[in-house]
């Protein structure tokens, strides 16, 4: 359980950074080289490398050297500890409001109700 919350950290940890949240946006078109990551953001291609080692050790993304350049890709699974994460907290609001809607119908008096 400590390592799935350790992962969970790292994930939202990675997210938390627009920057991050940009490259990753990019990713879903398809692979990119680092450099290309970097075209629309305002820093250094050192920057650039080292979100994209953030992003990699969280496993959101998967890097790979193809001749002199290092190619990215998003890795889908990465998201799926993050996703089972905020549907079960959802679910859990939504039981709860459809419970106190449930509450707030049964206290209304019938004719005031709609």
């Amino acid at each position: 359980m400590l390592d799935q919350t350790t992962d969970l950290d790292r994930t939202f940890q990675a997210l938390a950074d627009g920057s991050r949240r940009t490259m990753l946006e990019r990713l879903t078109s398809g692979p990119a080289s680092v450099s290309a990551l970097a075209e629309p953001l305002a820093m250094s291609l050192a920057a650039v490398v080292q979100h994209v080692q953030v992003l990699e050790a969280c496993g959101l993304v998967r890097t790979e050297k193809v001749g002199r350049t290092r190619m990215c890709r998003i890795e889908p699974a990465g998201m799926t500890a993050a996703e089972q994460w905020i549907s079960d907290r959802r679910r859990g609001w939504q039981d709860r409001l459809d419970r106190l809607g449930d509450l707030l119908a049964d206290a209304t008096p019938r004719e005031e109700r709609p």
